[in-house]
């Protein structure tokens, strides 16, 4: 595995020689994109959620175009609780209102811990019973299989509901994440009710690599870039599940739109929006959620900026780099 999104393309699965030229020609213009985004649940300053904010973030991300992914790491999955993820999940069934939306099928377990089915099986099909399509959120039983196993894992869930949406997440992310070989990744596009997978190692050659696999073995697959400081991977032929389109689901759509008519203003406003990601998904990582609390608070989007008991905070001088980006990117969108 490379490390890193910058890394250099080299050889792989786009060619032997896999040169700037080879990814020019490789460049998917006028594409429409599908737009998935991880919503974040907002909190009150008192800790606790912020209801009404969440349902009318859900709302405008379904006006924006883009499909909802409720109880991601975005919705701090992994810190609420049983009760509160089930309120996300029938929060979301109602926004929606049946156009579709997301949710992750999340299992709490140890290091150690056997992969355990039953758990799975009762997450998706709660989601599903929701209307919603589960994302097998990794885990610790899920991060120790070897790789034959994690494939047969993924095809037992996928023989449970209609469609669901594997996820690869690195390190940086969570510590029991897990991005498989190509092989792997291969194998997984057999499971027919798998529509897609989210990619999030920030490696450009690896998701380059998975949308060459996509394109060979089964093209109506979704490979879902989740690498927040590559945005534009979109225009390499991958789609998208991400945490910064919470930031903004309204520029993010215009983007979108803007790549479908062949407007060069799609760079532009990419660039912006890119700017955005790098400097909220810096280390640590998991503090981007309380930075697009800031963002949406100075957006007058949401009433509170706090975040789940627990979680990492950012300093108070993000907030002033914050209230800049959010007044440009709200010229766009106004």
């Amino acid at each position: 595995m490379t490390a890193g999104n910058n890394a250099r393309p080299t050889t792989g699965a786009l060619g032997d020689e896999r040169s700037e030229l080879d990814l020019i020609r490789r460049l998917r213009p006028q594409r429409q994109i599908v737009g998935m985004s991880a919503v974040l649940l907002p909190f009150r300053a008192d800790g606790e959620v912020d209801w009404e904010g969440f349902e009318a973030h859900l709302s405008r991300t379904v006006a924006a175009g883009l499909a909802p992914a409720v109880n991601m790491d975005t919705g701090y999955v992994q810190i609420i609780d049983a009760a509160t993820r089930l309120r996300a999940l029938e929060i979301a069934k109602q926004a929606c209102d049946g156009s579709r939306f997301l949710a992750g099928a999340f299992v709490a377990d140890r290091p150690g811990d056997a992969f355990d089915a039953g758990a799975y099986e009762r997450a998706m099909n709660e989601i599903a019973v929701a209307g919603g399509t589960p994302v097998i959120f990794p885990s610790w039983c899920l991060h120790g299989l070897q790789e034959a196993e994690w494939v047969d894992a993924h095809s037992h869930l996928g023989s449970v509901v209609d469609e669901f949406i594997g996820f690869e997440l690195g390190t940086m992310f969570v510590s029991n994440g897990r991005v498989v070989s190509l092989d792997a990744y291969r194998e997984l596009l057999t499971v027919p009710t798998c529509i897609g997978a989210k990619h999030s190692s920030l490696s450009r050659q690896l998701e380059w690599d998975r949308v060459a696999v996509r394109d060979e073995v089964r093209p109506d697959f979704l490979v879902l870039t989740g690498n927040d400081l590559a945005i534009d991977m979109v225009m390499w032929g991958s789609d998208y599940l991400l945490g910064l389109s919470t930031f903004a689901p309204d520029a993010f759509g215009l983007r979108d739109r803007l790549w479908l008519a062949g407007d060069p203003e799609f760079h532009q406003l990419n660039d912006l929006l890119q700017e955005l990601g790098a400097f909220v998904f810096r280390a640590p990582v998991p503090g981007y959620r309380h930075d697009a609390a800031m963002f949406l608070h100075a957006r007058g989007w949401i009433g509170h900026d706090g975040i789940a008991p627990g979680a990492v905070r950012r300093p108070e001088s993000d907030r002033a780099v914050l209230a800049d980006l959010a007044a440009r990117i709200a010229e766009w969108v106004a």
